[in-house]
């Protein structure tokens, strides 16, 4: 077999044909390095290449400390930890057939908090979307200090601003592997759900994509003007240095990273509540990406009731158990008390007691972990996201995945991140005993999730009714 060589806009790359007859390219620029002048700036395109660009390898990642859950390995979801290299801002390209001409066209946006991940973690082989007929492109963009500070002298909103140039780049590059710049679907998870949310209600994102897919995310997750300065002055402190561009470009990544860290630990960051009383993060992040400038000039989900996006087709929905993720392999769910639930949530919720009574915190029957459990899924995802449902203009589906994993005695349920394995199909690589899909995780499911994106990004349906209501959401995994 020959590697298939595409030619981009910056030079050509060599890929490589898989087992499977798709043409995968890892590790393509899609903006210069960022670093020296460039770090904390806004992407600018790569430089030009004259020779033949090796892109048969994943690339580097941006910086990040490896994030994980006690007892379950996300190293398939989020990658193995920071792979460093200057050239980070980079796409991954799957295609069936670079020679063919406008087929549809996925890019997907990684979460992990703004603080970690990468396009090219395992779950995220496009094989299954290029063997549907699409290419798929994988995107990694500046995240923590790097992409979501507001240094003085410097840009806002940097991973947005990445996902934009990777979006331009799509627009500039993609039919040269055979898809569709007039036919391009933006979907993302968790916090890449919350930029493609955000996108939707941006004002430089009009005509970069016609589609979009919110997994467990939404445009309730973002912070004020005020708040990212005080996140980036304690920063600035931690650091012992000014808070702007010019002085953070002096300190070494490591050294950022373990400011970083510093505000990871308990009542290690700012208090980042809003003028209302409520940290949207949750806990979850400090970085979040920020309203009040050029990219987000008003809160997206007022910008999207407005009639922003009105012409982008939306799958929104979320899974029917999303903390259980991080509460039930730590023990929380059997051992937080009462009082501890309330204390837990009143660091985000201006009024914990209230909230969690409604849950049935005190009702006999009703242990103080589920009922945290419940209620931070609804507020930090399920409730944000049934609202997009509603007050997007133009047509839009909704979905709930239910399928529950057998992990932990099945006390993980259908938590977050569960559905990408399925939607990507590559159940494989989460399947086995001790792993988080079980020995035996529904083939079938996969097949019906990764057909519905395709069919979506091909026609602008997934093959389940337009949203009107409850009735009409897709409960992806029920019977299985």
């Amino acid at each position: 077999m020959t590697d298939p060589v595409v030619t981009t806009t910056s030079g050509a790359v060599r890929g490589e044909l898989t087992a499977g007859g798709v043409a995968r390219f890892r590790g393509i620029p899609y903006a210069a390095a960022p670093e020296g002048a460039l770090r904390f700036a806004e992407a600018v395109p790569p430089p030009a290449w004259d020779n033949l660009r090796d892109a048969r390898h994943p690339g580097p990642t941006a910086p990040q400390r490896r994030r994980e859950i006690p007892g379950l390995s996300l190293a398939p979801l989020l990658g193995t930890g920071w792979r460093p290299g200057p050239e980070y801002l980079t796409v991954d390209v799957w295609t069936p057939d670079p020679g063919a001409r406008k087929l549809p066209t996925l890019v997907f946006l990684h979460g992990g908090a703004f603080l970690a991940g990468t396009g090219s973690a395992e779950v995220y082989d496009g094989t299954a979307f290029a063997r549907g007929g699409a290419v798929l492109v994988t995107v990694q963009y500046r995240l923590g200090i790097d992409g979501f500070l507001w240094p003085d002298d410097g840009v806002t909103n940097l991973g947005l601003r990445d996902q934009l140039a990777a979006l331009q780049w799509v627009q500039e590059n993609i039919d040269a592997f055979g898809g569709d710049p007039g036919n391009v679907t933006l979907f993302g998870a968790s916090s890449g759900a919350v930029s493609v949310a955000c996108l939707l209600g941006s004002p430089l994102s009009a005509g970069l994509f016609r589609r979009a897919i919110v997994q467990s995310g939404h445009p309730d997750m973002v912070r004020d003007t005020v708040q990212v300065r005080r996140l980036t002055r304690v920063v600035a402190e931690e650091l012992g240095t000014a808070p702007t561009a010019e002085a953070f470009r002096a300190v070494p990544t490591k050294r950022l990273l373990d400011a970083q860290d510093a505000l990871l630990r308990p009542g290690g960051a700012p208090d980042l509540r809003d003028s209302a009383g409520f940290d949207r993060g949750y806990g979850l992040s400090p970085f979040l990406p920020m309203v009040g400038d050029d990219v987000l000039p008003r809160h997206p989900a007022a910008a999207i009731r407005a009639g922003a996006s009105a012409d982008v087709d939306l799958i929104v929905g979320t899974c029917l158990e999303e903390m259980r993720l991080y509460l039930a392999p730590t023990g929380a769910l059997d051992s937080v008390t009462d009082e501890q639930a309330v204390a837990s949530l009143a660091v985000s919720h201006p009024d914990p007691a209230r909230v969690l009574a409604k849950y049935g915190l005190g009702t006999a029957g009703r242990s103080a972990g589920e009922v945290l459990t419940e209620a931070l899924t609804d507020l930090v995802f399920r409730d944000s996201a049934w609202e997009l449902a509603e007050n997007h203009a133009g047509r839009t589906f909704h979905y709930e995945f239910v399928w529950g994993s057998p992990f932990l005695d099945g006390l993980l349920g259908a938590c977050h991140g569960l559905e990408l394995p399925f939607v990507f199909d590559t159940l494989a690589l989460l399947s086995g005993p001790n792993s988080l899909l079980g020995e035996q995780p529904p083939r079938e499911l996969a097949r019906v999730l990764n057909d519905a994106w395709c069919r979506f990004a091909t026609s602008g349906s997934p093959g389940w009714p337009e949203y009107a209501g409850e009735a009409t959401t897709f409960r992806a995994g029920a019977g299985y």
